[in-house]
């Protein structure tokens, strides 16, 4: 079965004109990345020429300036540009993970439809680079998968409702832990789930590059002035962010942005570093993707979670092989923060959380 993709397209349409070509934005972001639009049309397969006539189409649309160029000093975006560069990456940011999902879902719909295979694993995760490195092996490997990024807690709901085979969860490490488990334990406690590492990771607060604020922790954010992007309501990032302001009596009203929530890291990493606010809080790739500074302020497990009777199944047997296959391992550990020495052990939950038995 051929992978299905969905990707998120945008445009620019003002009365009576053509709409903004969806090959400028994508320019626009090559000549910020290069600094040249001579390079940026290159890497685009474009004609400089054509590559011109593009910038000029959206000057003359914008009636503004899109690029600063000087002869042997190349090319550099106006804030116009930029704007629109960093509004195209938040909207990828924001809605890839979505659209992956469902593109999933439609892959296993026709499939069935065609030859009749059903679906042989459903994962529900919270988003992370981890879990998509794994359905990105497990994809490849042809085995039969539907996949959902969703917040931890419809994971965790999804998986005592039967509603998919494994969720994808993380859990502090340290004093953290206890509050994560009391927020997980309606839908974990008494169940026989087994617990499958895939990686430790670290998060942390998102900011500009060389600090400009000078944020150095939690309490910083307070200050009056700065600007707070969060992750939204109900995912194990913001739980997290909450567990650690009430250990050191913060008030998270107090924070400007706090109810403001994106649904991935990388949105909240490119929030920040499209100027729109100073810090944010989630993983350090989503960070380093963005040249953002990253300050770690907590480190977590994160394992799929399933019934300890499917772990028999063919389907898990090749996800406890893929985990432990050293390729994947290697990839998971150049994940900066990322540690996957444990990936595919394999732990019953009430073991590895005695509080979850009862």
């Amino acid at each position: 079965m051929k992978k299905i993709s969905i990707k998120p397209s945008w445009t620019i349409q003002l009365p009576g004109q053509p709409p903004l070509p969806p090959r400028l934005l994508e320019l626009l972001a090559q000549v910020r990345l290069h600094g040249s639009l001579q390079a940026a049309a290159l890497r685009l397969g474009l004609s400089y020429r054509h590559a011109w006539d593009l910038i000029r189409q959206g000057e003359a649309q914008f009636k503004a300036a899109l690029l600063h160029m000087e002869r042997g000093k190349g090319s550099t975006l106006t804030l116009l540009g930029e704007k629109l560069v960093w509004a195209d990456q938040r909207i990828s940011a924001s809605l890839g993970p979505v659209l992956d999902s469902l593109a999933s879902e439609l892959a296993a719909e026709i499939r069935q439809a065609i030859s009749g295979e059903a679906v042989l694993l459903r994962i529900h995760a919270s988003h992370g680079y981890a879990i998509e490195s794994l359905v990105e092996q497990l994809q490849h490997e042809d085995l039969r998968i539907e996949h959902r990024y969703c917040d931890s807690t419809a994971a965790a709901a999804a998986l005592r409702d039967g509603s998919c085979d494994a969720a994808g969860l993380h859990i502090p490490l340290g004093d953290l832990q206890d509050a994560a488990l009391r927020h997980y334990s309606p839908w974990l406690t008494g169940g026989d789930f087994s617990l499958i590492d895939i990686a430790s990771r670290r998060q942390g607060l998102m900011l500009a590059p060389g600090n400009p604020k000078k944020i150095y922790e939690l309490a910083d954010l307070l200050r009056p002035g700065l600007r707070f992007i969060n992750r939204q309501v109900g995912s194990g990032t913001r739980l997290l962010l909450e567990s650690l302001l009430q250990l050191q009596s913060l008030a998270a009203e107090q924070i400007a942005g706090f109810e403001q929530g994106e649904f991935t890291h990388a949105a909240v990493a490119a929030y920040v570093a499209s100027g729109m606010a100073d810090a944010g809080f989630g993983l350090e790739p989503a960070a380093r993707q963005f040249q953002l500074d990253f300050i770690p302020l907590a480190k977590e497990r994160y394992f799929l979670l399933c019934p300890t009777a499917l772990l028999e199944t063919p389907a898990l047997q090749r996800v406890l092989a893929a985990l432990r296959e050293p390729g994947l391992r290697q990839i998971l550990d150049r994940l900066p923060g990322y540690d996957a020495s444990e990936a595919g052990r394999v732990t019953l939950l009430h073991e590895a959380y005695p509080q979850l038995a009862a």
